[in-house]
């Protein structure tokens, strides 16, 4: 049963990643842009150029702020990781060794063959 629930979270995550992508992409060459403009207002040496670098990234920031799905695409992609994660999560058992009525055996054998 949480084999199918996993399966059931991937594979929602999974469709919202994917209508999302577009998103992603427009978000992540707005980020790009964005850290090339503050490179170059950094750079700038006169007033009117960190004016004009300022203005274009104010543009940009817009188009960024403009791709709020991506949000959601990128929660699809954590869930999808965590899903994964889960999934191929090495099976444990763990045994009582309390209620191992061998438990003691050869401490035992031993107190008899004294």
């Amino acid at each position: 049963m949480k084999k199918f629930g996993l399966l059931v979270a991937g594979g929602i995550a999974a469709i919202v990643l994917i209508a999302n992508i577009g998103s992603l992409i427009g978000l992540a060459i707005s980020i790009v842009l964005m850290y090339l403009v503050l490179k170059q207002f950094l750079k700038a040496g006169s007033t009117f150029k960190k004016v004009m670098w300022a203005i274009l990234g104010l543009v940009i920031l817009s188009t960024a702020i403009g791709n709020v799905p991506a949000f959601f695409g990128l929660a699809g992609a954590a869930v999808l990781y965590l899903v994964y994660k889960k999934w191929s999560e090495p099976k444990t058992f763990d045994f009582k060794e309390d209620n191992d009525p061998f438990d003691n055996f050869e401490k035992q054998w031993a107190e008899l063959n004294k």
